[in-house]
């Protein structure tokens, strides 16, 4: 059985503008990642050593579809990345919380 060849669609372009604030990033070693049935919520924060109190820069929220997707993708830049760099050795996440920290 031969596979019907479907006419190609034209590549979509898309424009993407960033400000300079976004573009500018923001560091975080710290995520926090909840969710409900509807939603995935990404809290991303960077903790001083030394300094009890750390805000969220940023929070991003996901369908869980999209979160999925996200995985997914994560997974492939970090196995493209380790292609080309080698190997990241890292310990499995802590998944117990924190010692000595309580999270408002």
């Amino acid at each position: 059985m031969t596979e019907e060849k479907l006419p190609k669609k034209p590549p979509m372009k898309m424009e993407l503008k960033v400000d300079d604030a976004i573009a500018a990033g923001s560091y975080a070693n710290l995520c926090i990642v909840n969710h409900s049935d509807t939603e995935f919520v990404m809290d991303f924060v960077f903790i001083q050593p030394g300094r009890p109190k750390a805000k969220v820069n940023n929070r991003i929220i996901l369908s869980p579809k999209n979160a999925k997707r996200f995985q997914l993708l994560l997974a492939q830049q970090v196995a493209n990345y380790e292609k080309r760099f080698g190997e990241l050795n890292i310990k499995p996440p802590h998944m117990d919380p924190l010692p000595e920290m309580e999270i408002n």
